[in-house]
């Protein structure tokens, strides 16, 4: 029984007497839109005759009052943009090798990528911005400086940005500078220096402050508040998962039990995912014990939770036709450079669809010349592509089952994974699903890839591929 029912019930008896695994099946349709109707009580008039319905003048009929428009949240949402300060690389040798075998991310352009949405932002004007995490690389403290200067921008403008922390942000050990061929230890930051440094973007303007984190409630407008959930690990050392503190799930009941008798809609935003999204990577992806987090917003009916931390775009729900949805954003800084943008209205109905970067746009009206901004959607789909192989013909390298294997065999491989990879990462494998695992490439990796966590990833990605995961409806 929802927790709304539970305090409904208790008051009547008061007056009488005196509240990264996936393992769904796959939808039949890959519409990109879900609806859900709420439950309705459908009651029939009782019949009349023909000579007992009385006669109406126009005059008679009462004028209908109008009823209010609904107050609707317009909100931006991005993720792990992974900011890097300019003074913090010279472009060199250990830069490139980094950004060509890490995980897509374009480093080669993240000052441009930013002061693109910078932009765009300005232009969809939002009632807020949300920023879910991974703001930095590693957390560099010059790092986190820059880009708050960044933001500021945003909001000189009238939009308000708020942001929690990443996994990646505080007291990171990772945290560099590159130089020429080596990687040299830079700075961090501890969780009280993220609070200041971001004290603009949300933490002096909260509703409530956690004592246990660095969560908070910030009012959207007057009817929906965000819960900004800290998911993070990082006290006393860094870890990659995250976790909710026992102090905080009771932060976590008194608000929404403020909220819940203030009429207040809550959206939670967290770094981390609610729910099992990647059938693969679980391990540090999930909540820690994510099911009493979902027991809780259930209780309260809470529709819809944000996370980022993926990197893929992609959105599941805790039931297959009940309970909580979790969107999670594709991270801005990996090719085709997504955010999202999210219509929420009053009484939890919401819309969201997914925006790529138009750094083409941006490039022209700055007067910049690179041809790769000006061709930014190819060059974005080759760099992603380039990544993604060398992933997989790294892995392969130390692949024992396929050492019998040809260099030609093995390119196939990689070219495959390469290509459902980056269609995973954009939310939309349905379009190449059925093409690619017709591929030899393909076979090859379901024959001779075992034991490769690639290969049980090729698996479910082309398992779960089954819709478009870049918008999502419902009333």
């Amino acid at each position: 029984m929802k927790k709304r029912v539970l305090l409904a019930a208790l008051a009547a008896v008061i007056c009488v007497s005196s509240g990264c695994s996936f393992k769904k099946e796959l939808p039949e349709s890959s519409q990109e839109e879900s609806t859900v109707q709420p439950e309705t009580a459908v009651t029939e008039a009782p019949a009349s005759s023909a000579a007992e319905i009385p006669k109406t003048t126009e005059a008679s009929i009462p004028e209908q009052p109008n009823e209010p428009e609904e107050e609707t949240a317009r909100i931006v949402i991005a993720t792990d943009i992974h900011y890097l300060a300019r003074d913090l690389t010279d472009m060199q040798k250990s830069y490139e090798y980094t950004a060509d075998h890490g995980d897509g991310k374009v480093m080669k352009y993240i000052w441009e990528i930013t002061d693109a949405f910078i932009e765009e932002v300005k232009a969809e004007k939002p009632d807020v911005v949300i920023l879910e995490g991974d703001l930095t690389y590693n957390g560099e403290r010059e790092s986190h400086r820059e880009l708050a200067g960044k933001l500021k921008l945003i909001e000189d403008s009238g939009i308000p940005v708020i942001v929690i922390p990443g996994n990646h942000d505080i007291n990171n050990p990772e945290a560099s500078r590159f130089e020429g061929e080596s990687i040299v230890s830079t700075e961090s930051i501890t969780p009280d220096e993220f609070e200041e440094i971001y004290d603009e973007f949300g933490y002096n303007e909260a509703v409530s402050r956690d004592p246990a984190s660095l969560s908070y409630i910030y009012q959207i407008n007057d009817k929906t508040r965000a819960l900004m959930l800290d998911s993070c690990q990082y006290d006393p050392q860094n870890l990659v998962g995250g976790m909710i503190k026992d102090d905080t799930y009771s932060w976590i009941e008194e608000q929404m039990e403020e909220a819940w008798n203030l009429g207040m809609n809550v959206i939670p935003v967290a770094h981390h995912n609610l729910l099992d999204e990647s059938e693969v990577y679980l391990q540090d992806c999930t909540i820690e014990h994510s099911e009493q987090l979902i027991d809780q917003l259930e209780s309260w009916e809470v529709p819809l939770f944000l996370s980022g931390h993926l990197h893929v775009q992609h959105y599941e729900r805790s039931h297959d036709d009940s309970g909580i949805y979790e969107i999670v954003t594709g991270s801005l800084s990996t090719p085709p450079c997504l955010y999202g943008v999210l219509e929420y209205g009053e009484k939890g109905n919401f819309e969201y669809h997914t925006k790529s970067l138009d750094m083409k746009a941006w490039a022209e009206k700055t007067g910049n010349k690179d041809k790769n901004l000006l061709n930014f959607s190819d060059y974005g789909k080759k760099y992603l592509n380039k990544v993604f192989y060398n992933q997989a013909q790294d892995e392969l390298k130390g692949l024992n089952s396929v050492q019998g294997l040809n260099e030609y065999q093995k390119d196939m491989m990689a070219k495959v994974y390469a290509e459902l990879n980056c269609a995973s990462y954009e939310g939309k494998v349905a379009d190449i699903r059925e093409k690619v695992m017709a591929k030899q490439g393909y076979k090859l990796w379901q024959n001779e890839g075992f034991p490769s966590i690639l290969s049980q990833y090729l698996e479910w990605i082309t398992a779960d591929g089954a819709r478009d995961y870049n918008s999502l409806s419902v009333k």
